[in-house]
């Protein structure tokens, strides 16, 4: 879906924020750095509207669960797949097939994905950061596959053990292998703006590596604040040098919470015409190699907001919570859903 083209026409709601936001980002502004814009890009141009509607991608039984301290049964995490299918999210990252040694909690990727109970319309896909763990997904069943780059040296090094170039380099034999087998391939870009090691990361090194997955073969780019530190001015001028490189309609945004900026990111990535969206439900998540992120902005919580603003996304928000409730039951932690709190609340105090 082309997002300028699909674009509702401004709403009140759209020029009141652009105005406050934009006042308030107004002294983060930034030159052009080598003919890519910065944080100037905020606010968007004024034909720049919401899209019409927006795919959420949900990323709570893979980036969700790879970062819970305990064993997770195989079972629990089937059962949580299949109560997503039944959501109407259309897209669900199922696991990831990595080293046992490096993700423990997900060695049972290939038993989920022949365990999963599939439903027409659903995508279930899966993390695969060298060959072998594509041709494990492949034989699982995966409808797609991600790949992912770090922005930032430093996390590159620790995450995978490897430079930025070194890494695109092992995925380009991936991403020949899923073209071969007809594999759809998805990218990220991790520590977008941030690295837990390094500090802040410059948009036109998120841009670099957004262009060296796309020009590989990946279908859609997902620009990804791994360690939760962005902002709207910093995720804006993330989305502008990237859209400079790759086309924007090809962008997507993964948004970690920790700072409480996911949601106030995402409208800025609405605004400047995003309308692909990962999120975990209940806000699960968290990185293994990044100390300090919290999970990735609830699912719940963009439905809501999404709903307030009138974009379809096809997200039974009901049903959504019945998978978040029974997720978090299964691990035994709080939901970090403002919305879902709100909504369990409301049901308590209803009268019986």
């Amino acid at each position: 879906m082309g997002a300028l083209k699909d674009a509702v026409p401004g709403a009140a709601a759209g020029d009141l924020l652009r105005g406050a936001i934009g006042a308030a980002m107004a002294q983060h502004q930034h030159k052009h750095v080598a003919g890519l814009a910065t944080a100037a890009a905020w606010p968007p141009p004024a034909g720049i509207q919401f899209p019409r509607s927006v795919t959420i991608v949900e990323v709570g039984p893979r980036d969700g669960l790879q970062n819970e301290p305990g064993a997770i049964p195989t079972s629990t995490k089937v059962e949580f797949i299949d109560r997503l299918s039944a959501t109407g999210l259309p897209v669900i990252e199922s696991t990831s097939f990595v080293s046992p040694k490096w993700v423990p909690q997900l060695a049972d990727c290939s038993e989920v994905m022949q365990q999963i109970q599939r439903r027409a319309g659903v995508r279930y896909t899966c993390l695969t950061p060298n060959l072998k763990g594509f041709e494990r997904a492949l034989a699982a069943g995966a409808d797609e596959v991600a790949i992912f780059g770090a922005a930032s040296e430093a996390f590159s090094q620790k995450n995978i053990n490897c430079s930025i170039a070194d890494s695109l380099e092992r995925f380009k034999e991936v991403v020949a292998a899923a073209a071969a087998a007809n594999i759809p391939v998805r990218g990220y870009v991790s520590c977008a703006v941030g690295c837990p090691y390094s500090g802040k990361v410059e948009p036109q090194q998120a841009a670099k590596v957004a262009k060296a997955l796309y020009d590989m073969g990946c279908y859609e780019i997902s620009i990804s604040d791994t360690i939760g530190v962005g902002t709207p001015a910093s995720i804006a001028a993330a989305i502008a040098a990237t859209a400079e490189l790759v086309p924007r309609e090809k962008l997507a945004v993964h948004l970690h919470d920790t700072y409480g900026q996911a949601l106030a990111n995402i409208l800025a990535a609405l605004q400047m015409g995003i309308s692909v969206i990962d999120a975990s439900v209940a806000g699960l998540g968290g990185c293994p190699y990044a100390k300090g992120a919290s999970g990735n902005v609830a699912t719940e919580d963009v439905v809501y907001m999404l709903d307030g603003l009138g974009i379809k996304h096809g997200v039974d928000l009901a049903k959504l919570l019945e998978a978040s409730e029974f997720i978090c039951a299964a691990l035994g932690r709080d939901n970090q859903s403002h919305v879902a709190k709100a909504l369990q609340g409301k049901r308590a105090a209803a009268p019986a």
